[in-house]
């Protein structure tokens, strides 16, 4: 059974930063030698991210650890420290990506049923579903489920649970909100594994919501399922740890080949138990986790370079914002009125791949 998508919201931090800052921030704080400045600016430049969003302004980075402390001195503030920031600006985050959803859909927030929420880079409780609550006004019987630590995929994870929801209950009205705060676990001293994190990531939220069938007229996209599947020996090649300072991402350069072998032989599998094949599909969301992640997709699917345009776009515009980003993605085709069947595409650690149908 499918479930209608009835709105979409997004929502971005006020702190922008464009290319050339985040090199000169990262050299002051991080780079110990003009070899480490050169490698630092040789890999934020093939990010392709020419400006990202984040809750936390640079000034504040530099009070972390001081302006004067020698680059690389300091793992800057500890995860305690760092939560209690994920714990002030994810709230709001939320709220304005969940005002947006709501009211593209028509449907005020009495209406709501269950809450479903979507984060990796943070854990606070009573956090951001009971913010919702309080902000939004949902009813106090409003159900809730959180998908957590989950990744870049997170969202899509999110979509499967929220169409479980919808075939079991056909006056359900469900609320999902994905939020990540991936600039708080900025890796202040050098490390070559874990520098691609700072080149790559940005903050943002992202909200849909989502009933049982209905009418044509009234959904953006009927969901019609979802899949996932785990690559072969690729259990080392995302990792998401908990740290003493922050949480510690890395993404290893196996990830583009193995996705470039597996991905097309499961997905047309997939693809074609739903009566479709990737040549029938008109509109690719694909999670822009990095260019080079992009460009295997592109090559493993066999598709024109203006399929992933919009994926490309996001990822310049406002980085890896891991779970919210393929929502972005999305709400790229949706201003674009661009035709279906959509499919959605992300990867997080294992090395998973997720999938939606969209129609």
């Amino acid at each position: 059974m499918s479930a209608s998508i009835l709105g979409l919201g997004t929502a971005l931090p006020e702190h922008t930063f464009d290319l050339d800052e985040a090199i000169e921030f990262s050299n002051d704080l991080i780079c110990r030698d003009d070899r480490e400045k050169r490698l630092l600016r040789t890999m934020f430049r093939k990010s392709t991210v020419a400006t990202r969003r984040t809750c936390v302004h640079h000034r504040v980075a530099y009070e972390w650890i001081g302006r004067d402390s020698p680059p690389s001195s300091s793992p800057g503030p500890s995860t305690k420290q760092r939560m209690a920031y994920y714990a002030e600006h994810a709230r709001p985050l939320a709220v304005t990506a969940t005002t947006k959803a709501l009211a593209d859909a028509g449907i005020g927030p009495d209406e709501i049923t269950h809450l479903v929420t979507v984060s990796c880079t943070g854990f606070d409780a009573p956090g951001v579903d009971i913010h919702l609550f309080d902000q939004l006004g949902l009813p106090a019987t409003t159900q809730r489920l959180h998908i957590g630590f989950m990744g870049c995929h997170g969202a899509i994870n999110g979509l499967r649970a929220v169409r479980g929801l919808a075939a079991a209950d056909p006056k359900a009205r469900i609320l999902l909100c994905a939020v990540e705060l991936c600039s708080l676990h900025f890796k202040f001293q050098w490390d070559p594994e874990l520098m691609l994190g700072n080149a790559l990531f940005a903050d943002g939220a992202a909200a849909v919501v989502v009933a049982q069938n209905q009418a044509e007229d009234a959904a953006i996209y009927q969901l019609r399922d979802t899949a996932s599947c785990l690559m072969k020996d690729s259990r080392e090649t995302i990792t998401w740890h908990i740290g003493d300072a922050g949480f510690d991402m890395s993404l290893s350069n196996r990830v583009p080949g193995l996705i470039t072998e597996h991905l097309k032989p499961w997905l047309a599998g997939w693809l074609d138990s739903k009566g479709h094949s990737i040549e029938s599909i008109n509109s690719w969301a694909v999670h822009p986790g990095g260019p080079k992640i992009v460009d295997a997709v592109e090559e493993s699917l066999g598709l024109g370079p203006e399929s992933l345009t919009n994926s490309r776009a996001i990822l310049a515009e406002f980085g890896n914002m891991s779970s919210p980003t393929v929502l972005f993605v999305l709400e790229r085709f949706l201003q674009q009125n661009a035709a279906g069947p959509c499919v959605m595409l992300g990867f997080g650690p294992g090395l998973m791949a997720e999938a939606a149908l969209l129609e």
